[in-house]
């Protein structure tokens, strides 16, 4: 099952939206540098916001979906209204 998550740094005060089938690895990944992209910044990434259990093409399109909405407002509201997660999942099964 795969995963649709938020990082947040604190270093650099800014999000990165991603999806993987492992997260654990995925978060280690990023702090490790492995890939040299945008969370390659810096290593204080930290879990903000997750939702699991998903279907691996309905967690991409999730993802997308979160990344065109291209504001913090948005991702602090997901985080804090469990509706709009719920809704994301529907809209994309």
């Amino acid at each position: 099952m795969a995963t649709v998550y938020i990082l947040y740094s604190k270093k650099i005060n800014q999000y990165y939206i991603g999806s993987c089938l492992d997260l654990a690895q995925r978060i280690q990944e990023h702090i490790s540098n492995k890939y040299k992209g945008f969370t390659a910044r810096t290593q204080d990434w930290e879990i903000f916001f997750e939702i699991t259990n998903l279907e691996y093409q309905q967690a991409r399109s999730i993802e997308k979906h979160i990344k065109s909405m291209k504001s913090t407002t948005y991702f602090v509201n997901i985080k804090k209204h469990e509706e709009i997660a719920q809704k994301l999942i529907q809209k994309y099964k």
